[in-house]
């Protein structure tokens, strides 16, 4: 394969599966890289896990989290990416009265189960319309009931105690795509204007009856977006 690879980081309680259709789509031509993500607490330490496993150069997709742990990337190691691409995520750090609640979000996790919060709590807000796609909250539940209660323990202290990555955005300078779905209401359009007008020469794209799981709830035009941002890697 003579493309360059793609890393592409998964958000909160995610593996690989939330790229499935991306993998499909872009797997033949060039190397598709999904790390795990679920083995540190901080944002730093998760991108530089990221980066002592990646090839030196290489393209890097991230949503919701993982868009975050891509930042954080960028911040630490901008040279070794040729492109970024920043789905359904969030530059900002997080707002205390979030933050006040991770504690005890996690308690519920160890007192309910995770099954119990993953549908209660994070799956609902996750999708535009369940009905047009049923199969993926069972989807969702599935791959967070794989990575366990350590991990959602891990990834809620790293979200509670990421960093403000505006600076590093403006800093910027390569191909870069800002994509989120109209109707994500995690990480709402206004995040990603806000991203989009931070960084000169991004490109903005959002996607029409979708959530915050582009990748899986708009597949084909998710896609396509990228397909356009990796032309110009």
């Amino acid at each position: 394969m003579s493309a360059i690879p793609l890393v592409l980081l998964p958000g909160m309680m995610c593996d690989a599966r939330l790229f499935a259709p991306q993998i499909a789509a872009f797997g033949e031509a060039r190397e598709v890289i999904v790390p795990d993500l679920t083995g540190a607490c901080t944002m730093q330490a998760l991108a530089a896990a990221v980066l002592s496993e990646a090839p030196e150069r290489f393209a890097l997709g991230g949503l919701s989290m993982g868009g975050i742990v891509a930042m954080e990337v960028a911040r630490q190691a901008p040279e070794r990416l040729a492109g970024l691409a920043l789905l359904d995520t969030n530059p900002l750090a997080e707002l205390p009265e979030k933050q006040a609640g991770r504690a005890q979000q996690i308690e519920r996790v160890h007192i309910n189960g995770l099954a119990a919060v993953m549908t209660e709590e994070m799956i609902p807000h996750y999708l535009a319309d369940e009905a047009a796609t049923p199969d993926l909250p069972d989807l969702c539940l599935r791959m967070a009931l794989d990575l366990g209660q350590q991990a959602f323990a891990n990834q809620s202290i790293a979200l509670r105690d990421r960093p403000d990555q505006t600076g590093t955005l403006k800093a910027l300078s390569m191909p870069l795509l800002v994509l989120c779905g109209r109707h994500d209401r995690l990480c709402p359009v206004e995040s990603h204007q806000l991203m989009h007008a931070l960084i000169p020469g991004s490109t903005l794209e959002i996607v029409e009856n979708a959530g915050h799981l582009t990748t899986l709830e708009r597949p084909n035009e998710t896609n396509a977006a990228l397909a356009r941002w990796l032309e110009t890697l």
